[in-house]
């Protein structure tokens, strides 16, 4: 007896997530391509093989996953996902002005996806777009104010403008959650902390 598609998808959606957790992605991989061939436009399996193939270095056919899940209807959240994630890959493949659209896509569905914002202002750090990176990265320390990420980028970019001062607003600013961050903020930027900057305090101060 031919078993259903439907029980076929799920048990090569059992064995897939049990590889998984065995670590073995090489076996998990073949299976969401199996589940593809019985259902192509599934969101899961496209994600889940686009993450795979990313993980055993095959990025042309990471973003080739990616690049058909972003084509495929879903809710607001979904969609931004897949569109961070194509980003994400580009980027890290070195096709940063592929990636800005990406993020900038992601954004349209998703203005708070604080992993956008920072994936964005990366890309327009290496276009040396600085006034444009000071914005993006603003939204992003903004959504996330604990993490040293973008407060760090600020940093740089600040000192990449010409405002030292506003760099190192931002680095006493870092200073009062993430030390070791600011420290290593002072010794490449050359900044010291005994540098005076009226009214440094307070997180408004930092990012103006």
């Amino acid at each position: 007896m031919q078993i259903k598609p439907a029980l076929q998808y799920l048990f090569l959606k059992i064995q897939a997530v049990l590889l998984l957790g065995a670590g073995n992605c090489a076996g998990a991989l073949p299976r969401f391509e199996r589940m593809l061939l019985l259902r192509p436009a599934d969101r899961y399996a496209l994600a889940s093989r686009a993450h795979l193939l990313a993980q055993l270095n095959n990025f042309a056919e990471a973003i080739s996953s990616l690049q058909q899940l972003t084509r495929i209807g879903g809710s607001a959240p979904q969609e931004a996902a897949a569109w961070f994630n194509l980003g994400f890959v580009l980027q890290q493949t070195g096709r940063h002005d592929d990636a800005g659209p990406a993020f900038q896509r992601a954004l349209e569905r998703d203005p708070c996806m604080d992993r956008a914002w920072y994936g964005l202002a990366l890309v327009l750090i290496h276009q040396a777009q600085f006034l444009d990176a000071v914005k993006a990265l603003k939204r992003n320390t903004a959504l996330q104010p604990l993490s040293p990420y973008g407060w760090y980028r600020l940093a740089q970019v600040r000192l990449a403008l010409g405002q030292p001062d506003k760099a190192l607003r931002v680095i006493a600013h870092l200073r009062q959650f993430e030390p070791r961050v600011a420290a290593q903020l002072e010794r490449e930027t050359g900044l010291s902390p005994e540098v005076g900057v009226a009214g440094m305090a307070g997180v408004g101060d930092a990012t103006h």
